[in-house]
């Protein structure tokens, strides 16, 4: 098992990409995908059809989400972590991953650097 920490400037205000990462409907604008997502702790969560999915544990509004990221069958769940901070330039997201299974790893951080967060910053520059 690893563990990810990276932070990411987002072109936006914080409560902006709040919003953006947990309104299913904002969140299709920026995957190009429908989504499964609430802010109520304990429910399950789908993006990228079901490419990802797991549980919300909890929320902050504006400030940092929390979720269970399902790799199958695993002793060690995986928490995804996501820290909102003002930033000059809009949004610092402070993204740390644990228990990232060591197959997985590599496609993991992958996607959040070349899909996640990417397609989030083309989102908010391309406005």
């Amino acid at each position: 098992m690893k563990d990810y920490k990276k932070y990411f400037i987002i072109p936006a205000e914080p409560e902006e990409v709040y919003a953006a990462l947990t309104n299913p409907y904002t969140i299709q604008l920026w995957t190009g995908e429908p989504a499964e997502m609430s802010t109520e702790p304990g429910s399950e969560f789908s993006l990228w059809e079901g490419s990802i999915v797991g549980k919300n544990l909890e929320f902050e509004e504006g400030k940092k989400i929390m979720q269970q990221w399902y790799f199958g069958e695993q002793e060690e769940p995986s928490i995804v972590t996501i820290k909102l901070h003002p930033h000059e330039h809009g949004t610092s997201a402070e993204l740390r991953h644990t228990s990232i299974p060591d197959d997985a790893f590599e496609d993991i951080t992958e996607g959040w650097n070349d899909t996640y967060f990417a397609a989030l910053i083309d989102f908010y520059e391309g406005e």
